[in-house]
């Protein structure tokens, strides 16, 4: 098991780090179930300078206090009172930038995932979107500030590597607040890529 070192979140570019971890394996050990997928979406929010992040300006409350912490470490919030989202924080501590994870593809635990997700069989929307992915890992708001080295939740690096050129970069979903920033290509995908090497709408 290689799980990812605190290093390679202390990368200063939260946009090298939101496609570095295209490839990686997002896994959770949460009551008693191993889960696992294949990151395929993320986003990046480089705070505090981007209006679409929870901690422009710096701004520090409650929930986002745990953003401005070295990065190797999980943020995780309701949205909409709702959805658990999961991101990683990166960076060094004092600077808040996060990636949100929006998608995986599932290779361990799917069984588990369906459960929770209350679905009856797999499909391509089991773990598309920040908040199927979190209730399919088992993750909520009480695993925010928790380190990304295990046990509960972790990242690994199986070999897997996702080139530049079958990485897309587009707009962030979902910040339409954020006047000019919301234009940022800071999102990143390579599911079509994986797609087409394991067959499209299959788990891994």
């Amino acid at each position: 098991m290689n799980v990812l070192p605190d290093s390679f979140y202390r990368n200063e570019s939260v946009l090298e780090v939101s496609q570095q971890l295209l490839g990686k394996f997002l896994c959770t050990y949460i009551d008693g179930e191993l889960t696992s997928g294949m990151i395929t979406e993320t986003e990046a929010y480089q705070g505090p300078e981007d209006r679409a992040s929870h901690a422009y300006r710096n701004r520090r409350t409650k929930r986002t206090e745990v953003m401005f912490k070295a990065g190797g470490v999980s943020y995780v919030y309701l949205c909409y009172g709702i959805h658990s989202l999961f991101n990683v924080i990166t960076n060094v501590e004092g600077i808040p930038h996060a990636v949100l994870i929006r998608a995986i593809k599932p290779v361990e635990g799917i069984e588990c995932m369906l459960r929770r997700r209350k679905k009856a069989k797999f499909n391509a929307k089991l773990t598309s979107g920040p908040g199927a992915l979190a209730q399919a890992l088992g993750i909520n708001v009480a695993h925010s500030g928790l380190s990304l080295r295990g046990p509960q939740i972790w990242i690994e690096d199986r070999g897997v590597r996702i080139e530049a050129k079958n990485i897309v970069a587009s707009p962030r979903i979902g910040v339409d607040y954020a006047a000019e920033d919301a234009l940022l290509p800071w999102r990143f995908n390579c599911s079509s890529f994986i797609d087409v090497q394991v067959g499209i709408n299959r788990p891994l």
